[in-house]
């Protein structure tokens, strides 16, 4: 005889993954996409030659009602992976497994009796100074840093482009300053609650508040994003208080509402490896870029037009130390994090991919963020979680520059710029974009995109710069001088030409002006620099 206490347990109603085998008795035809894509959706498609497939389709209903009929609730549904997120009692589930053909797999993503979470899954680290600069205040350094400035002098700030944030909670973005010009010029397109459906997610977490803030944020003289003219869509999936596996079932669910509402550009500043049931968790052998279902959606995102941007984590002083899900999609750009002065965050998780691949694909500042906080105030923050947003809204301002290109072709011409393109390493992939010379990838045509001469970046610089030239295929070695006020040489050294150079570890330089001697077999500049303390 059963006690009361297994009884009640047994009766607890937990989530599970359930895959179906096919999409067999779908009342939708890919021949008939306008029944279940929005026109922007479908355009997307049209304008990249992404042709409409199986994968398009919603699951079928019949097996929806076949798992009502046996007594489950359906949360949500994947038409990406075929799927449905179930909420129901432990002997329900068993009776489904036994009773219906049709489903190829399934598994606990969470239990129904839980505890809350032990980690902080938001931390933030490594505080540092804010740094304030005339009209774009103290986040001047985090579009300066690639060259964004450029982007938003020509106009290019995001204007027409559709960017959702997937998070957990977007807690008073309705109330704070920072969005007041979203608000009022109705470029909060929507939101959905893919947690608690119905819910409010205005009443929810802070994260998607500081995320949003570096993209779509307005304050002047203190903080503009890096997309101030976008549109956003807000989008919670991920539930602060625990970390289950059903949480990457639910940023399925949002992709591909994002995708359906024609959604541009994805900013998750989400990540997984292990879980509060440690018999979800994760390996390292897993982030090969196509394993775990929230890589493989985000893939798929990609494969239907959509830009996607996912932080690479804060794991690389964790015992974890690598990159954590979806980042490590092969399609997806992973982001992790330098400061100010272009300086690798201690926190950034690490590459490569397992299977090899570059990761994090880029870097942008996610230490020393300046954003919009909670109580008002606009500071810096730290995080992966950061770096993302600031790129993924600069990029959404390239697309915008060039509507005709495809999202691999922006994905694309990001990397080519970066720092590290010629070298990738395993703590920031290819480095630190230029978003000028993306432009000039793009269409080399422009006269706006051209660079003539050398520039650096940043100025004033702390401990390293990046030097970007333009110029067509030179031949030969490239020296690199610095020179004091007096002419006196405080630093010198040999290159292979390249058309972008990383130039770390200059911090013992002397503060004040410094002149900075560029020469190739072809020509020799002098930029004059500022080395602050």
């Amino acid at each position: 005889m059963l006690t009361g206490n297994l009884v009640a347990q047994n009766e607890v109603e937990n989530f599970y993954w359930i895959q179906f085998e096919d999409k067999s008795g779908t009342v939708f035809s890919i021949s008939q996409p306008e029944q279940f894509l929005s026109p922007r959706a479908i355009e997307r498609r049209q304008k990249q030659n992404i042709a409409i497939d199986e994968r398009d389709l919603p699951v079928s209903v019949n097996y929806l009602q076949q798992l009502q009929e046996q007594g489950a609730e359906i949360i949500h549904t994947s038409k990406w992976l075929n799927g449905a997120t179930i909420r129901a009692t432990k002997s329900i589930y068993e009776q489904i497994r036994q009773n219906l053909n049709f489903i190829a797999f399934s598994e606990l993503t969470k239990p129904g009796i839980f505890l809350k979470s032990a980690r902080n899954k938001f931390q933030t680290e490594h505080q540092l100074n804010e740094i304030n600069i005339t009209d774009y205040g103290s986040s001047y350094h985090q579009l300066q840093l690639f060259n964004g400035q450029l982007l938003h002098a020509l106009g290019y700030q995001g204007e027409g482009m559709y960017i959702a944030v997937l998070d957990a909670g977007f807690y008073k973005v309705d109330e704070l300053p920072a969005f007041e010009q979203l608000w009022g010029e109705n470029r909060i397109l929507g939101t959905k609650d893919f947690v608690d459906p119905g819910g409010d997610v205005f009443l929810a977490h802070t994260h998607g508040t500081n995320v949003l803030s570096t993209m779509g944020g307005y304050v002047k003289n203190e903080l503009i994003g890096t997309a101030p003219k976008a549109s956003y869509y807000l989008l919670r999936s991920e539930d602060g208080a625990t970390e289950y596996l059903i949480e990457e079932d639910n940023w399925v669910a949002a992709a591909e509402w994002a995708d359906s509402a024609g959604c541009d550009v994805i900013n998750s500043s989400l990540g997984y490896t292990t879980f509060d049931d440690p018999n979800m968790n994760h390996s390292y052998a897993e982030m090969d870029g196509n394993t775990t279902r929230i890589t493989k959606a985000a893939n798929i995102a990609v494969e239907k037009g959509m830009l996607v941007f996912s932080s690479a984590g804060n794991e690389a002083d964790n015992p974890w130390k690598y990159l954590v899900a979806p980042s490590d999609g092969d399609v997806v750009i992973g982001v992790g994090a330098v400061n100010n002065d272009s300086i690798w965050a201690p926190f950034s998780s690490l590459g490569p991919s397992a299977d090899g691949d570059v990761k994090p694909n880029l870097a942008a500042v996610g230490w020393g963020t300046i954003l919009q906080k909670t109580d008002g105030s606009i500071g810096p923050s730290n995080g992966t979680s950061f770096a993302s947003p600031v790129l993924a809204g600069m990029a959404a301002c390239l697309w915008q520059a060039h509507p005709e290109a495809t999202n691999l072709e922006i994905k694309e011409a990001l990397e080519k710029s970066a720092s590290q393109y010629a070298s990738p390493n395993d703590t920031l992939g290819y480095g630190i974009p230029n978003f000028q010379l993306a432009n000039l990838f793009l269409r080399p045509d422009d006269p706006h995109a051209k660079i003539d001469k050398w520039t650096a970046l940043p100025n004033p610089f702390r401990e390293s710069i990046y030097l970007f030239q333009t110029t067509p295929q030179p031949i030969g070695e490239i020296t690199i001088s610095f020179f004091s006020a007096l002419g006196n040489c405080l630093y010198k050294q040999v290159f292979q030409y390249a058309p972008s150079i990383f130039l770390p570890n200059l911090a013992n330089l002397p503060a004040g002006l410094i002149l900075l001697k560029i020469e190739t077999n072809t020509e020799s500049t002098v930029i004059k620099l500022i080395k602050v303390n």
